[in-house]
């Protein structure tokens, strides 16, 4: 068996990276894309490697001649590699099909080393690697039988996206039997060439193939090993992170995203925290009838969204506005604050990060579960010099919850005080209490100092929809940063969420239900495993301690690394103490998340 690898294309997507060499030559992680593959290639002990060189290729041969490689290599030189896609490059190398059993490559691919080593395995000789298709994948998809044959080619002027739970994409890694080159492939290519020219693709020849009776080609899925196509800079930012090898690197770059996922789909999630049962199919079906317009239409303006959020929260207009998530509000309002501020440690550090470190206030609890009441905050803050007094409630990272009969308490004291009050409620609609919210009209009208902020993409699950309201009855601070935020601030996406949010009420209160059932699941599973102490919590995520020696960081890189699972670390927020945040997914993501925490927990015994 042999192996052909095509890298003659120039990589123009990835800019200056490729403008002095060829695109398999960028590094992932210090390593050349050509330098891994050509040594996973080595490993199989094959009897030729062909590569197909043009772009910088002399520069590439003297590259590949530096390294340790023992199998024997030919190369193969595309001097139109400008003018032609890469049917003409595999073109070239027609002759050496039809000499062996080859295993072809595109050189922009990295991957796990089981791939290779379970594809050469397998016994069946012409097979294309094939991984379930996801929203980061671009290129040819293909539709499979239960029995691997390929049904159809999809190219991407043919794709739908109403029919991509059939797809699977091709990973642009082939086996093909000498035989198959033979009578099929080569064949086909050069019927197909002479017809259409020199700028197509490859795979366009397999399209035509499995249009046979007998097409010889079989459908290889991978069965989640990581691999990834570099075409751009972001591409190459993705493949780092995923192909560190060192194990805390990767966690330092997973956190470092602050997001984005969605582009690691096996990855789950429990470090960000949002509404696991909402929102309803019915309501994302209204957003997808609705897209083509959201997507070519302006938003309306901020009064407009003011508008919308006041009708959605029962307030007045002037009481409330609308920001790009509530990221936005929380530094508009922080910049207007003057004199010192009150805040409580460890809490949401996106408002303290907000203010002069000189001229804030800590109250930090003086107990394991970081909890603390309304009393304990009048009685500490009562003879400190602030102008202003923070509470996110529940707290985050501690789950810590004040009822609203003391959270008017609170508010009272405050009022007393002449103090500004910022109470964040973006997770009290997990709380046991119902009617806990403090948007209501009467309260705000009779405490002009309250102001109350919300985030939506939390309570409703929608954090891509960027959506966060803060109410007050200072109307003159809520108009002053509606001039201070961009008129535009949010897009039509989310001024169609609010449009179409009331109508959702029913199911927004069954999804709370739910989670308010699973989060009291989740915590009593989680207090049955030995080396957790779990904190009491009413917001969707659950703080632990870690005991008996278990250590946070170990514990997130293990189950980052083997479980493909994201969980918060607390140790920074907590002074070095070994506590955790879990946040509360649905019954089957909690489950994978109990049992991964069971079998290393026990390990660290």
């Amino acid at each position: 068996m042999q192996a052909i690898i095509l890298a003659a294309g120039m990589g123009r997507r990835l800019k200056e990276l490729t403008q002095n060499n060829t695109k398999c030559m960028v590094k992932v992680n210090g390593v050349a894309l050509i330098d891994r593959m050509l040594h996973q290639i080595d490993s199989q002990h094959l009897s030729r490697i062909i590569i197909v060189v043009g772009y910088e290729g002399q520069k590439l041969i003297d590259y590949i001649e530096t390294l340790d490689i023992n199998t024997p290599i030919t190369y193969i030189n595309n001097p139109i590699y400008d003018k032609t896609n890469n049917i003409y490059s595999l073109a070239l190398a027609k002759d050496w099909l039809c000499k062996d059993s080859t295993l072809l490559f595109e050189s922009d691919l990295i991957f796990e080393d089981s791939i290779l080593e379970d594809l050469v395995a397998d016994p069946r000789e012409t097979l294309a690697l094939v991984d379930k298709y996801e929203s980061w994948m671009d290129g040819t998809c293909v539709k499979l039988s239960d029995e691997d044959d390929i049904e159809a080619f999809v190219p991407g002027k043919k794709f739908k996206f109403n029919e991509i739970k059939d797809y699977y994409k091709t990973v642009n890694i082939y086996k093909f039997s000498r035989s198959f080159s033979t009578t099929h492939y080569v064949p086909f290519l050069e019927a197909y060439q002479a017809a259409l020219g020199q700028n197509e693709y490859y795979e366009q020849v397999l399209r035509v193939i499995t249009m046979l009776d007998d097409p010889e080609i079989k459908a290889k899925r991978l069965n989640g090993q990581k691999w990834y196509e570099i075409d751009d800079i972001q591409d190459l930012d993705i493949a780092e992170s995923i192909f560190t090898p060192d194990d805390n690197e990767k966690v330092k770059l997973m956190q470092g995203r602050y997001g984005g996922y969605w582009r690691y789909p096996k990855l789950i999630d429990f470090s960000y925290l949002v509404n696991p049962y909402f929102p309803p199919d019915k309501l994302k079906d209204e957003i997808r009838a609705n897209f083509d317009t959201l997507m070519t239409e302006y938003p309306s303006g901020m009064r407009v969204n003011s508008l919308l959020a006041a009708k959605n929260f029962d307030v007045h207009q002037r009481n409330i506005i609308v920001g790009n998530g509530a990221a936005e509000l929380i530094k508009s309002l922080m910049e207007s604050l003057e004199g010192k501020v009150g805040f409580i440690r460890p809490t949401f550090d996106e408002y303290p990060n907000r203010y002069d470190e000189s001229n804030s206030v800590f109250f930090k609890p003086d107990n394991a579960d970081y909890s603390y009441t309304a009393d304990d905050l009048m009685e500490y803050f009562d003879d400190k010099d602030i102008r202003t007094l923070i509470v996110v409630n529940p707290d985050n990272p501690s789950g810590n919850y004040i009822a609203k009969k003391d959270l008017l308490r609170l508010i009272s004291w405050a009022g007393k005080k002449g103090l500004k009050l910022l109470i964040d409620e973006s997770f009290v609609d997990f709380a046991d209490e119902i009617d806990s919210t403090l948007i209501k009209q009467e309260i705000l009208d009779a405490n002009k100092h309250l102001f109350v902020m919300k985030s939506i993409s939390k309570s409703y699950g929608v954090p891509g929809v960027r959506l966060g309201i803060l109410a007050s009855g200072d109307e003159e601070t809520i108009e002053a940063m509606k001039k201070d935020v961009s008129i535009w601030n949010i897009n039509s996406f989310g001024e169609f969420y609010m449009q179409i949010q009331e109508k959702y009420k029913k199911d927004y209160a069954i999804a709370l239900e739910a989670i308010r059932n699973e989060r009291a699941r989740f915590q009593s599973q989680l207090a049955k495993i030995g080396g957790i102490r779990v904190i009491p919590s009413q917001a969707n995520y659950v703080m632990v301690e870690l005991i008996n020696g278990v250590l946070p960081g170990e514990l997130l890189k293990r189950l980052l690394i083997k479980y493909d699972i994201l969980i918060k670390d607390l140790s920074k927020k907590t002074g070095g103490k070994n506590y955790l945040r879990l946040a509360v997914r649905n019954e089957e993501d909690n489950n994978k998340l109990l049992d991964a925490l069971r079998a290393e927990i026990d390990s660290f015994e």
